[in-house]
């Protein structure tokens, strides 16, 4: 995104509805409320660390040594950020034995990292 202060986006010169339009995009519109869950749910992707983990245990579950390992962190750290990870219910996790194992929780979060991987490296 480019940040210049100097450089401004184009409006309309002339102040003039579309009913059309207004009445297409409201269409879209998901409720308040959804709207509010899902402005929380992107704030969980806003974390480095979590989208490290993200990436980390897609298609590989991990426990929690592995994670920690393979992102240079301290098994703690990891552990904190599994835990909003699981809140979020992006992550879930298996016992095999004394070892727990975590993986997305589905394909969506997949989908999600994986578009938006994407979508930055489109430029």
């Amino acid at each position: 995104m480019n940040h210049n202060l100097q450089e401004h986006l184009p409006e309309c010169e002339a102040h003039e509805e579309h009913a059309e339009l207004i009445e297409k995009g409201r269409a879209h519109l998901p409720e308040l409320t959804e709207l509010y869950d899902l402005s929380d749910f992107f704030k969980v992707f806003g974390d480095s660390t979590r989208l490290g983990i993200l990436f980390a245990i897609d298609g590989t579950p991990m426990c929690v040594c592995d994670i920690a390992q393979t992102l240079g962190m301290t098994k703690s750290a990891v552990s904190h950020q599994l835990k909003v990870l699981r809140q979020n219910r992006l992550v879930k996790y298996s016992k095999v034995g004394k070892n727990v194992f975590y993986e997305l929780s589905d394909d969506h979060v997949r989908d999600i990292i994986e578009k938006a991987l994407e979508h930055i490296e489109e430029n």
